[in-house]
């Protein structure tokens, strides 16, 4: 039988073709006479010439230290990647190297995960992600009588590096937390398995307080007398009911840190609001504003309207004047500050405000007054802003549309009574010049679809879909982005300090990454010092309908940089804007309330503008709200995964078809054509061989069968498990198995010693 051998090395072990030297640049160090020809310095050559060099080296440095010539520079590239990749290099800036810097011989960590056999393993607390991949640590056990590491816990930790990105650490000190490491997981059988596939370790329960098999529980570990065997805990809280309505993202907000209660303090403040008068408002209730939001949308927060202003357009939107009931340092604001935004799952809502506001006085309700924060804009024909003007007012909503609703009536049917009927045209007529400008903008136009889960009313899965992308969804976006650009222009004029919306350009790590992703789909793009956002759009547009399609609109959003929250303003990569600042959301977002509450300060429009304590905590509040941001969005897609798991799970042994979404050195990923569900294809799985990894081609290949299997490539996917506790589902590839296809076949040339690379199979 032919062994399933472990995937040999990627580019970054392999020397690459001596070649001749530039002749410009003497040697030094190297041994070599001058115009002999010269090699790849080894592994061993890069790491100690590093570790001489004083601080950072880039490419062109090691180059010529070595004498390569420029047909060298991408083996080299590829030897610095490996460095990299594995711990030996930190990268340095946006072009540069250096040698790894130890960690400390003390550090304090938090405990991430655990291995199979359920020892914890630990990251830094604070790493800087421009340094890489943040190094391992695998912590010893704890002493006898000491309480287990669990996820989440804290502690000063001694280190011993072991070689590579690799350590060793050992309990100094615990760190104290405001409350205990906690385990979230389902009670069954005396145990608790986790509900995080990163936990790999079961809990033995010596305390139920009443939990019965098949809660979801939380739990706190106990100390332990033995090493073997699962750790002893007490349950201390459930939480409800594995399989019941609402447990997926009762899980996701106990998994992810996410507040769902409110302080009773801040509920009595949210249902002690009252409605605003007209004094020291603009009127607005004459204009027809509408909101326009999706069927199950609650909380209406934004309004908008347009008309003719001669040969251009004078439009209105108007946003909830949030700032006039969420004041600072009130209980309210204490709350939206820790909760930073509020959180979507398919049936609830975690709000950052209370209900009394969220969906009802910060809400733009039609026919009931509310106060609002409105911006005014005059574009002229092709979409570029001549003027724009900030107020206060006071408005009435004259209709809640939908989506649905303003493209069913812009495709030719009718809006409900009391929306006027050119209003719909005119703001067409904006969104159109508007269009224009952002296609001179040159924007990233991104095309990776959203999934929607659709839920009975018994909270089961009926459905995942694919969320629509209607033109009414991008009339509404543009002129959004038209208020938050006019928004952060004005704190500018005012002098004023700002809570930018900041993208920056892609590192080189991932620029690179994805530059040798598209050139073995045969697509370029330009070097990194002259890219610009319409380079990605253009080679979306050159794969659009195509099988790569979506593959490739995945891969370009993972290759761009995220998109955070900054009082210093670098502009915005993907909008192709020098300045953008969040203006819109105040409801949901609390960044959105910091640039009201900036703006009411600026034009002097009453009270409750931006304090000079909360100016000062700008740095502070941009980071928190950052990483709020970023805990919301995986809490929502763990949360899909969770669901889909649950909707899979009826399907087990179905065959599916298929792409390959990820290349590894444990195996495949795939993401199912049908409704977005990802899973792993373990490389235990894969037909006996030895099978050899290409990180830079993405692709696995078989020494023996001639199997090749690469990044985007079309498969056929038998579903093996699938968790809905923890989200996580296996497949088995089809491609390869004696058993043949779903159809009972085996297609021609696709037998065992067929070549499935990803350009021989992809249908064109």
């Amino acid at each position: 039988m032919v062994r399933r051998g472990p995937p040999a090395k990627g580019h970054a072990a392999r020397k690459g073709p001596a070649g001749k030297s530039a002749g410009k640049t003497p040697r030094r160090h190297t041994g070599i006479p001058e115009g002999a020809p010269s090699a790849l310095p080894t592994l061993v050559q890069l790491r100690e010439f590093l570790r001489t060099a004083p601080g950072r080296v880039g490419k062109t440095e090691i180059a010529r230290h070595f004498g390569l010539s420029t047909d060298q520079r991408p083996a080299l590239r590829e030897l610095l990647r490996g460095l990299k990749d594995s711990g030996q290099a930190t990268p340095v800036g946006r072009k540069g190297v250096a040698a790894p810097e130890r960690l400390p011989e003390m550090l304090p960590v938090e405990v991430v995960g655990t291995d199979p056999d359920g020892d914890p393993i630990a990251r830094p607390i604070t790493w800087d992600r421009d340094r890489g991949p943040p190094p391992v640590i695998f912590m010893q056990r704890e002493a006898k009588g000491q309480a287990a590491l669990a996820p989440g816990e804290r502690v000063l930790a001694r280190l011993k590096f072991i070689g590579g990105n690799k350590y060793e650490g050992r309990t100094f000190k615990r760190i104290a937390r405001e409350t205990p490491a906690r385990i979230l997981g389902v009670f069954e059988e005396g145990r608790i398995i986790p509900t995080d596939r990163r936990q790999r370790a079961d809990w033995h329960v010596v305390e139920l307080n009443g939990a019965k098999p098949g809660d979801i529980v939380l739990a706190e570990p106990m100390p332990s007398h033995h090493s073997l065997g699962p750790r002893p805990a007490r349950i201390v809280e459930v939480l409800g009911r594995m399989g019941e309505a609402r447990s997926v993202s009762l899980i996701c907000i106990h998994a992810h840190g996410i507040p769902d209660v409110f302080p009773a303090e801040a509920v009595e403040e949210a249902e002690a609001a009252k409605g605003v008068t007209k004094r020291g408002r603009e009127d607005l209730r004459d204009i027809p504003l509408v909101t326009i939001d999706g069927e199950d949308a609650r909380d209406f927060d934004d309004a908008v309207w347009a008309e003719p202003d001669g040969e251009g357009w004078r439009c209105l939107v108007a946003i909830a004047d949030v700032a006039h009931y969420v004041t600072p340092d009130s209980a309210l604001d204490r709350e939206a500050w820790a909760r930073g935004n509020s959180v979507y799952f398919p049936d609830r809502v975690v709000p950052m405000l209370p209900e009394a506001l969220s969906n009802g006085w910060c809400s733009l309700r039609p026919d009931e007054p509310r106060g609002c924060l409105f911006v005014e804009m005059r574009v002229d024909r092709t979409g570029r802003k001549t003027a724009h003007r900030f107020g206060r007012g006071i408005m009435r909503s004259a209709a809640r549309l939908t989506y649905e609703q303003v493209q069913a009536a812009k495709d030719g049917g009718t809006l409900p009574e009391g929306v006027p009927a050119d209003l719909l045209g005119h703001l067409y007529g904006a969104f159109e010049a508007l269009l224009a400008d952002r296609a001179r903008r040159g924007t990233l136009e991104l095309d990776v679809p959203e999934r929607r889960v659709l839920l009975d009313a018994e909270g089961k899965v009926e459905a995942v879909v694919p969320r629509p992308r209607l033109d009414s969804h991008r009339l509404i976006e543009e002129f959004m982005v038209a208020a938050n650009v006019c928004a952060a222009e004005e704190l500018e004029r005012l002098s004023q300090p700002c809570m930018y919306r900041i993208h920056d350009r892609p590192s080189d790590a991932k620029l690179e990454g994805l530059r040798q992703f598209l050139e073995s789909l045969g697509l370029k793009l330009p070097a990194r010092d002259r890219i610009h956002p319409r380079d990605f759009s253009g080679i979306l547009a050159a794969v659009k309908d195509k099988p790569e399609d979506r593959l490739v609109n995945e891969a370009v959003l993972r290759g761009q940089s995220q998109a955070e929250y900054s009082p210093d303003n670098i502009g915005h990569f993907g909008l192709a804007l020098a300045r953008y600042a969040h203006f819109t959301s105040p409801i949901r977002r609390y960044a959105d309330l910091l640039v009201h509450r900036a703006l009411i300060a600026g034009l002097q429009l009453g009270k409750n503008g931006l304090a000079p304590a909360e100016a000062a905590r700008f740095p502070d509040t941009a980071e928190h709200i950052t990483q709020t941001e970023r805990r919301a969005a995986m809490a929502e897609r763990d949360a899909i995964d969770r669901y889909l798991a649950a909707f899979m799970a009826t399907r087990v042994g179905e065959v599916f078809e298929a792409r390959i979404s990820g290349v590894t050195r444990f195996g495949l990923f795939v993401t199912v054509q049908e409704n977005g569900a990802s899973g792993i294809v373990p490389l235990a799985t894969l037909p006996d061989d030895r099978w050899q990894l290409d990180e830079a081609g993405h692709a696995m290949s078989g020494r023996n069968t001639g199997l090749t299997f690469s990044l985007g490539q079309a498969v056929e996917v038998r579903l093996s498990e699938a968790v809905p506790r923890t989200g996580g589902m296996v497949f088995s590839l089809m491609q390869g198995d004696p058993r043949g296809t779903s159809r009972g076949r085996r297609d021609a040339g696709a037998g065992p010693r067929a070549k499935f690379s990803g350009k021989a199979s992809r249908r064109r």
